[in-house]
């Protein structure tokens, strides 16, 4: 039988458990700057899938996905033996992690925002001292100049 909202509690307290954990008690260097963003259990509650981040050390430099990708692979059994021990659930549940992408997504989605916002800065520039092609007012105005000289064509045509 399953119970989501039991899922949902038993994810949030495996993140708990993982981060505590990765922080504290596991000396890995490659997991210096891992950081736990999510976790989802299966409703069966045997599987749990952990997304992390990678912060660099430095703004200049890109984080080692495959150093911590490793680290945790190599950890996830101490980390599932904790995540077993704290829990008290009857079957432990395997533990994957995955890369989140939610962060390299939302920096995507501002660069295009940037050159969104750039692009219409520069079409107000252009559009500053701008006119209009054609008439002022394009519409005919009935009753106006241009019927009568409408009248006066079909006039000759009749001739």
């Amino acid at each position: 039988m399953s119970d989501p909202a039991r899922a949902r509690r038993l994810a949030k307290r495996i993140l708990t458990i993982v981060a505590s954990a990765i922080e504290y008690e596991i000396k890995d260097p490659r997991l210096a700057g891992v950081t736990i963003t999510d976790a989802k259990v299966t409703n069966d509650l045997h599987d749990a899938t952990l997304f992390y981040t990678v912060l660099g050390r430095s703004l200049d430099e890109e984080p080692d996905y495959a150093g911590a990708a490793a680290a945790l692979e190599k950890a996830k059994g101490v980390l599932r033996t904790r995540v077993g021990s704290a829990t008290g659930v009857r079957f432990t549940p395997t533990l994957a992690f995955e890369r989140d992408t939610v962060p390299d997504t939302a920096v995507r989605m501002e660069e295009l925002l940037n050159r969104a916002r750039a692009a219409d800065e520069d079409l107000a520039r252009v559009r500053e001292g701008a006119k209009h092609a054609g008439d002022s007012d394009p519409y005919r105005i009935p009753g106006g100049p241009q019927d009568s000289e409408d009248t006066g064509d079909r006039d000759r045509q009749d001739d």
